[in-house]
């Protein structure tokens, strides 16, 4: 059996990768346009912040190794360039120019996702970077050793540009965040999105929510964004509005697509066509919340699908529950993490949600260190059942929020989480864990009026 694979990275690598231990004898080949697989992509702002660290740390295993030790045929530099679904065979161009067609009897397609490109005039002047890709972090980290930088503009205030803003203030330089919408992290309260605001601020970021850019010109040696009411000046731009799925090979060929036209797939993560398959940034998942399929680009179902793909060629069925959209990340003294949906989110997918916030500390009283912690809980006044959960806090967030993600899998009531028997000691958290504190007040909200209360 040839199994075919049109993507180098995490979900592609790690379906090569097990499909080889799972049967030796598989011929599995792998295109990869770029001249990197197997990298750490969410350690990359981290390792922008130290000058003296090579970008190629953050590569997991080299090319050489997994064809010598795995016997994969990983092919570096070649583009797919179409498929042909009814023939099985997929069109690529080598490094050379030359053109070549591969067969396959399973292909998966886990071509990623690429930064979405605001049309700016300006936006591909000199100067201005994306960061998605291992090459990307190349020519940022490059350009701030050979260049007089003194002040980045970021365009964006995502999960990209708060770790970017981070690991630049690190090396002493000084960074605006500007987005034409009006609000940062706007699926956030705003009472915790103030707070990551005024986070920034602090360390001397200066953001610039709801100003639209008209262009951007290079002026000598330095780069100037103009906008609403605004004129900044900045040696190095770069562009962090987010990103969409590469799904045009698949769309060509008449595969469907979901949501944000990424790659439809079942539980299985078969496509349309139960030959080919996709995993990763480019395909979609079923969100366990909304029982609706979700696009959310995170690494863990990008791994977790490259895995399943490889069950299945191989013989091994294996489905997926899906996703609940749980995502961490730091930002200066903060972490910052969500699971499941916002209030905003919910009524979207139809349910009659009801949300509290609650401000806390991150350890038992008089228990030195202790700083605040906000917990956002999201529950339906229908069912009873926990939607999502956001936290933001100094300490104790990034695993604290595993504890909601899991009741959300297991699509747990308020009242039920409210009483899940929690660790407790005094350096880690308060006797009422912040989240069952939050769960707590939720439920008040949640519980049906007195007999006395009803009109």
């Amino acid at each position: 059996m040839q199994f075919l694979i049109i993507g180098g990275d995490a979900a592609g690598m790690s379906a090569a990768s097990r499909a080889k231990r799972l049967r030796p004898d598989l011929q599995v080949t792998v295109l990869e346009q770029t001249q990197d697989v197997s990298y750490s992509a969410c350690g990359m702002p981290y390792n922008i912040a130290d000058p003296e660290r090579p970008i190629d740390d953050l590569v997991v295993r080299e090319a050489e190794v997994f064809r010598r030790q795995q016997g994969i045929d990983l092919r570096l530099g070649h583009t797919a360039t179409a498929i042909d679904l009814a023939a099985r065979l997929v069109h690529a161009t080598t490094p050379h120019g030359l053109q070549a067609k591969l067969p396959y009897d399973r292909l998966l397609i886990a071509t990623g996702a690429r930064p979405l490109q605001p049309e700016i005039p300006g936006v591909d002047l000199p100067g201005i970077f994306a960061l998605k890709s291992l090459a990307d972090g190349r020519r940022i980290k490059a350009y701030l050793k050979g260049q007089e930088v003194s002040k980045v503009a970021i365009i964006g205030m995502g999960y990209i540009a708060l770790e970017m803003c981070e690991a630049l203030i690190q090396r002493d330089i000084k960074v605006d965040l500007i987005k034409p919408r009006p609000r940062l992290l706007p699926w956030m309260p705003e009472a915790l999105a103030s707070t990551v605001q005024a986070t920034c601020e602090a360390a001397g970021a200066h953001l610039f929510p709801g100003t639209a850019i008209q262009r951007i010109e290079r002026s000598g040696d330095h780069l100037m964004i103009m906008g609403d009411g605004i004129l900044l000046r900045a040696d190095m731009i770069l562009v962090a509005t987010g990103i969409t799925p590469n799904s045009e090979l698949a769309s060509e060929a008449g595969l469907q697509l979901g949501p944000a036209r990424a790659i439809a797939v079942n539980r299985r993560l078969q496509t349309s066509d139960p030959a080919v398959y996709a995993a990763g940034d480019c395909a979609d998942a079923h969100h366990l919340v909304t029982g609706r399929s979700a696009w959310i680009p995170l690494a863990l179902r990008a791994n977790r699908a490259g895995w399943a793909v490889a069950d299945n060629v191989c013989g091994v069925p294996t489905e997926l529950d899906g996703i609940v959209g749980t995502a961490v990340f730091r930002v200066l003294d903060l972490e910052v993490a969500r699971t499941g949906l916002s209030q905003t989110e919910a009524e979207g997918a139809g349910f009659s949600p009801v949300a509290v916030t609650i401000q806390t500390r991150s350890r038992a009283h008089a228990h030195k260190g202790a700083v605040p912690i906000q917990v956002h809980l999201v529950g339906d006044t229908v069912s009873g059942r926990l939607l999502g959960a956001q936290m933001v806090g100094g300490e104790g967030v990034a695993h604290r929020i595993n504890a909601a993600a899991v009741a959300l899998q297991n699509r747990m009531k308020v009242a039920d989480f409210s009483q899940a028997d929690l660790a407790y000691a005094p350096p880690f958290g308060p006797v009422w864990d912040p989240l069952l504190t939050a769960a707590n007040q939720l439920k008040k909200k949640l519980l049906p009026p007195k007999e006395s209360e009803r009109p």
